[in-house]
Parts: C-alpha cells; structure tokens; sequence
C-alpha cells in the first residue's frame, strides 16, 4: 500500500467531499507528520518548530470546531508500529467528530478559521486525513 501525505486536498478529494455522505455524525481521523522548523508562507521569521505551530493551530480549532458543533475527541503522540510496515510514522494522531460533512465544510470557510489555518500548513509537513462514520450509531447512544 502506498501512501502520500498531503496539506491540502486535491480537487477530485474536495469534490467528492461535497457530495452527500452518510448522515450523521463523521469523525475524522488525522494522521500528523511535523516539518522540524516552521514555515509560514508569508514569510515570517519564526523560531517555532513545526509541532509548536500545528499546536497553535489546534488549540485555535478546538474553539472554532464548537461553533459547527464538533469537538475534539482524542489526541496522541505516535508511539511505535505494532503490526504492519510503513518508511515512516507519523507524528500524532487526532480525532475530530463534525455533526456532518457540511458543519465540517462550514467551520473551514469561518474567518475564524482561516486566521488559525497559517499555523497547520506552516507546521505540517503532511497529513492522511480519513473521514469516517459510526455506521452503527453508538456515538448517538
């Protein structure tokens, strides 16, 4: 299986998220690889690691993601492989529940948003972001 990490979505990857989904909630599963330093694409000078940028990013969105009414729901360092084979780990992973791929779309077109969203392409040397549902509904229980 290959894999590329990824900061922005391609077109084919954005116009297959506007397309109606399974209803309910969706909870995407970030995988987080970290550039070493930061780096802003206006040019800043900064002595931020990329870790320390994406952080400021996710305390921002922690905020944001309840107007749409999300919320964060786990976060962790990456640790080691238990089973299969990759080049290379990931940094973190996160967890974020959207009550829709809409309230989802919504909360990344707030200006809000875009004020934060400076600090995860300047930490981010790339992600695999999966959307996935509760297909049996446990998380409305």
């Amino acid at each position: 299986m290959e894999y590329q990490n990824a900061v922005t979505p391609t077109p084919e990857q954005v116009e297959g998220f506007l397309t109606p989904g399974a209803e309910g909630p969706i909870f995407m599963v970030n995988l987080l690889k970290f550039k070493a330093l930061a780096e802003y694409e206006d040019g800043r000078q900064t002595e931020l690691t990329g870790r320390e940028a994406y952080h400021i990013y996710a305390r921002g969105v922690a905020e944001v993601i309840q107007q749409v009414g999300g919320q964060l729901c786990f976060g962790a360092e990456v640790e080691r492989l238990m089973l299969g084979e990759v080049e290379e780990l990931w940094d973190q992973v996160a967890i974020a529940m959207y009550p829709s791929r809409t309230a989802m779309f919504e909360m990344i077109q707030l200006p809000e948003y875009a004020q934060i969203s400076v600090h995860r392409s300047a930490g981010l040397a790339g992600q695999l972001n999966i959307e996935t549902v509760d297909a049996s509904g446990a998380w409305l229980r």
